[in-house]
């Protein structure tokens, strides 16, 4: 039995997806969602092993509600009313995706490419979250019992504390769920940097690079924190920084 979430700001889609999908006696309807920031959160309360996803909603997309999924990730199966030929372009990716309005011919076929690819589809959805890379890019986060949508050009840096995964603002802390290395394989890296097992810095958001002693240095951030450079990466960083 695959236990389904369905995610799209209209109700009279998600209606019509509920019904359609109720033909299908090895498929339950485990919830729904109506934004980026509760799908990410009826996700991680749900675990289910599939999500019909929109890719346009207010707030965060589709494609951004996905790399803020940690893996593994349920198996995916996108929702667009784009015009044909971005769906074209979906299409060469290999990712499966529902044009909408859904005609079930189209929905059986979807289904039976996520049962058949297996680990495939995992990779394909990688290679199209990797296409919303950008300044304007967001990522859902957690503060207290609730899911917050957050621009990555907010973001002064990432670190791993306790076992969680944390988003740091000039304002505030958030939790995240991916790991430090989803992250790092996510971000995009003409903008991030991994500093050390413990932390990712916005490059925008260093100020100087204090060198130590022993080959080992430190970052100063905008914000005054200091934050240790593994002595491996300090070339690199410099590089990065000087473009």
């Amino acid at each position: 039995m695959l236990r389904v979430l369905l995610v799209d700001d209209e109700q009279t889609a998600r209606e019509r997806l509920r019904q359609m999908l109720g033909a299908f006696p090895d498929l339950e309807i485990a919830g729904e969602a109506e934004d980026g920031e509760s799908a990410v959160a009826r996700t991680m309360e749900l675990h289910p092993d599939l999500i019909f996803l929109d890719i346009q909603m207010p707030g965060s997309s589709g494609l951004e509600v996905v790399a803020s999924l940690p893996h593994p990730r349920p198996k995916i199966i996108f929702c667009t009313a784009f015009d044909q030929y971005a769906v074209d372009a979906f299409e060469l990716n290999a990712v499966d995706y529902l044009l909408k309005p859904v005609s079930r011919p189209r929905l059986v076929q979807a289904i039976d490419r996520v049962r058949q690819a297996g680990a495939e589809a995992d990779a394909d959805v990688e290679r199209v979250v990797e296409t919303a890379r950008s300044v304007n890019a967001r990522l859902v986060a957690r503060c207290g019992d609730r899911y917050r949508v957050v621009p990555l050009q907010s973001v002064i840096h990432f670190s791993s504390e306790g076992g969680l995964t944390r988003l740091h603002t000039a304002e505030r802390v958030y939790v995240l769920e991916p790991t430090l290395n989803d992250l790092e394989a996510r971000l995009d890296p003409a903008l991030f940097f991994r500093v050390s097992r413990a932390a990712i810095v916005n490059l925008d958001a260093v100020s100087e690079v204090l060198p130590l002693v022993g080959g080992v240095a430190e970052v100063m951030l905008k914000n005054g924190l200091h934050l240790e450079v593994s002595r491996r990466r300090v070339r690199e960083l410099l590089e990065r920084l000087s473009g």
